[in-house]
C-alpha cells in the first residue's frame, strides 16, 4: 500500500510539475506530518523553497500548486498558512478506507522491497574468553533491531557477528595455560568463562613483565598462524566454551547471529597488503606498512597513518576489516554493509572505508554505513561498574532486571489480591525485565550517552517497556470481558470516526509505515519506540474518552477495530525492537 506521505508527494509532484514544467519533476515536494493540528495533518514548505529560483512570492507559488492538486477524494481543500505553507487535512472517510485495507493485511500495509537486495549487520563482536558486559549490550540490541526492521522490510540480512577469535592476546592465554592449567588445552569445559578471563589477566601482567614469556607468548601467535596442531586444538577449546556463554546471552535475548570471527578472514590478509602495494598505497613508517590517509592529520598536522602490517610483520585490525570488506563485496555480494560499533571507532572505520575505495576493493554500488552509540552510563553519569570498579558483566545486569521486574509484580499482585501460578509471574518477570532493558535503550536516539536505571525502565508510567505492554494488554483486556474474538470482526463494516480521539488515533495508525521507512533509511530505531509511545497514549485517551464494549453500532465495532489495529501495530512495532508482547500482565 503507498503511504499517505508518498501518495500526497506524487499529487505535490504532478502539480509542480503542471504549473511550472518538467524542470520542477525532481523537486522534493518537503512534506512532513504537523506536530499541531491547526495545521492540518500534512504540510509542505516547497513553494518557500521555490521562491527564488522561480522569482515568485511563495503564496503564489502554493496557489499554484493547490489549483493543480488532484486530491479531492483524500484531503479537504488545503489551505495556505504563514508566508507560504501549504496545509493538508485528511478526510475521514479516506482515513476509514485505509484503516479497511490495512486491517485484513498481516503487515498492516507495510510493503515489502522490490527487487530484494542483500545486506549484511555486523553487531555483538565479543572477544573469546572473555565474558560479554555491559558494553556489549548496545551492539547487541541496536543491530538486532536493525537487522529485525530490515528483515520485515523484505531485505536478505546477513547477520554477523565478527568475533574477536585471533591475536596476541590467544599467545598469552594458551603460553600461560600451559603453564598453569594444561589440561584446559586438552579437555572442553576443564575451566568456566570466569577463570579464563581470571586467567587471562594474570597472563597480560606476566606478558607485560616477564620477556621469556613475552616470547613464548609470540612464538604460540606464530604456531597458530602456521596451524599447529597442538595450538590450534586449544584455540578451538576456548572457542568453544567462549560461544557457549555468549549463546547463553543471545539466547535470552533472542538475538540471532552467524558468527564469522577475525580468524575466518586470516588467510586473506596477505593478498591485503599485496593488493596495497600493487596500488602504490603502502608506505613503511617506523618499520610499519602504512596507508596515509586524506583528512586525518595529528596534532602537528601530519596525515595519520592506518596501519596494516606491524613492525614485527603481523597484521593490524584495518587489515582484517579490509579482507572482511573485500570477501563481503566480493563472495557475499552485497548492495549494504552496517557496522554496528561504539562512536569511538568512527575514525577507524572512516579510515578504512577510504583505504577500500582507492584500493578497488570497495565499488560505488555497495553502501557501507558506521552506525555509531554512545556510552551506558550508571545513575551517577558516569561509566556503568561494579562497586568493585569492575565492569558490569551483561548476564548479571539481565538477571537483575528480570528479578527487578518479579518483585515489582509479586508486590502489585499482592496489591491486587490476585493469584497466579509460579510459572505465569517467571514468564511475565523475564518478558518485563529483558523488555525493559532493551527499550530503555532503544528508545533513546543511538548516537547520545544513557544513564541506566532499573526504576525508570521498569516504572509502569512514562516512555517505557512496561507502559507498551500495558497498552497492548488492554485491547486483550477488552476482547476477553466482551468475549470478542478480533479476528472474527465484519470487515465489512464501515468504520466510523466521529469524536476527535477516534480521528487522531487512526491517523496515527496510519503513520506506520512512513515510520519504518525511515528508520530503514536513518537507521535510528528510537523513531519507532517514540511512535509506538505515541500511539500508546493516543490509545489510552480515545479508551478514556469513547465507551466501547457499551457503544451502539456501527460505533461498537468500529471502535472494536480500532482497539485491534491499535494492538497489532503495538505488537508489530515492538518486535521490530525485539521485544514480545503479553497477553496478560
Amino acid at each position: 500500500m503507498t503511504s499517505i506521505l508518498e501518495q500526497l508527494e506524487n499529487s505535490v509532484s504532478h502539480a509542480l510539475v503542471v504549473a511550472f514544467g518538467t524542470e520542477l519533476a525532481a523537486t522534493d515536494p518537503l512534506i512532513a506530518p504537523t506536530n499541531n493540528p491547526k495545521f492540518g495533518d500534512y504540510q509542505s514548505n516547497v513553494a518557500l523553497s521555490l521562491a527564488k529560483p522561480l522569482k515568485q512570492n511563495p503564496r503564489a507559488i502554493a496557489q499554484s500548486i493547490i489549483d493543480n492538486l488532484q486530491l479531492e477524494d483524500k484531503c479537504d481543500p488545503p489551505t495556505i498558512a504563514g508566508p507560504g505553507f501549504i496545509n493538508f487535512t485528511l478526510k475521514p472517510d479516506y482515513i476509514s478506507e485505509l484503516l479497511r485495507k490495512i486491517q485484513l493485511d498481516e503487515r498492516l500495509g507495510i510493503p515489502e522491497v522490490q527487487p530484494t537486495e542483500k545486506v549484511i549487520v555486523d553487531f555483538s563482536s565479543p572477544n573469546i574468553a572473555k565474558e560479554m558486559h555491559v558494553g556489549h549490550l548496545r551492539s547487541t540490541i541496536i543491530g538486532d533491531a536493525i537487522a529485525r526492521i530490515l528483515e520485515f522490510r523484505g531485505y536478505d540480512v546477513l547477520r554477523l557477528n565478527h568475533v574477536g577469535d585471533w591475536g596476541t592476546q590467544f599467545g598469552m592465554l594458551i603460553a600461560y595455560l600451559r603453564e598453569a592449567y594444561p589440561e584446559a588445552l586438552t579437555t572442553a569445559n576443564a575451566l568456566d568463562i570466569g577463570d579464563l578471563v581470571s586467567l587471562y589477566k594474570k597472563a597480560k601482567v606476566r606478558f607485560d613483565e616477564d620477556e621469556e614469556f613475552k616470547q613464548n607468548a609470540r612464538q604460540e601467535v606464530v604456531n597458530l598462524q602456521a596451524g599447529a596442531e597442538d595450538s590450534l586444538h586449544a584455540w578451538k577449546l576456548l572457542c568453544d566454551q567462549s560461544r557457549q556463554e555468549f549463546q547463553v546471552i543471545y539466547d535470552l535475548l533472542d538475538i540471532k547471529l552467524e558468527e564469522r570471527g577475525e580468524s575466518f578472514y586470516n588467510p586473506f590478509l596477505e593478498d591485503i597488503v599485496s593488493k596495497l602495494e600493487q596500488k602504490g598505497l603502502l608506505e613503511e613508517s617506523e618499520g610499519a606498512q602504512c596507508v596515509f590517509l586524506d583528512g586525518f592529520t595529528n596534532k602537528d598536522g601530519d596525515p595519520l597513518p592506518l596501519i596494516v602490517q606491524k613492525t614485527d610483520g603481523g597484521f593490524n585490525y584495518a587489515t582484517t576489516d579490509l579482507a572482511a570488506l573485500k570477501y563481503r563485496v566480493k563472495e557475499d555480494g552485497v548492495a549494504r554493509i552496517i557496522y554496528v560499533t561504539d562512536s569511538g571507532q568512527a575514525n577507524h572505520f572512516a579510515g578504512v572505508f577510504q583505504v577500500a575505495k582507492k584500493a578497488g576493493i570497495l565499488p560505488e554500488s555497495v553502501e557501507v554505513v558506521h552506525v555509531p552509540f554512545g556510552l551506558v552510563l550508571g545513575k551517577d553519569g558516569k561509566r556503568i561498574k561494579t562497586r568493585s570498579g569492575e565492569t558490569v558483566k551483561l548476564k548479571d545486569l539481565l538477571d537483575e532486571a528480570i528479578e527487578r521486574a518479579k518483585k515489582d509484580l509479586e508486590t502489585r499482585l499482592q496489591e491486587e489480591g490476585r493469584q497466579e501460578t509460579p510459572e505465569f509471574i517467571n514468564h511475565v518477570a523475564e518478558v518485563v525485565g529483558l523488555s525493559a532493558v532493551k527499550y530503555a535503550d532503544l528508545s533513546q536516539n543511538r548516537t547520545s550517552d544513557y544513564k541506566f536505571d532499573y526504576d525508570k525502565m521498569l516504572d509502569l508510567k512514562g516512555n517505557t517497556a512496561p507502559y507498551l505492554l500495558y497498552a497492548y494488554v488492554r485491547p486483550q483486556g477488552i476482547s476477553r470481558k466482551g468475549n470478542i474474538d478480533f479476528s472474527q470482526l465484519d470487515t465489512d463494516t464501515q468504520i466510523v470516526l466521529t469524536e476527535e480521539a477516534e480521528l487522531v488515533l487512526a491517523k496515527h495508525i496510519l503513520q506506520l509505515e512512513e515510520v519504518i521507512k525511515e528508520v530503514e533509511s536513518t537507521l535510528l530505531p528510537n523513531r519507532i519506540s517514540l511512535y509506538l509511545f505515541e500511539l500508546s497514549q493516543k490509545f489510552n485517551q480515545m479508551y478514556e474518552q469513547c465507551e466501547i464494549l457499551k457503544a451502539d453500532e456501527p460505533q461498537r465495532t468500529s471502535r472494536l477495530i480500532l482497539a485491534d489495529l491499535t494492538a497489532r501495530t503495538i505488537k508489530l512495532g515492538l518486535s521490530l525492537l525485539g521485544i514480545d508482547v503479553l497477553e496478560r500482565m
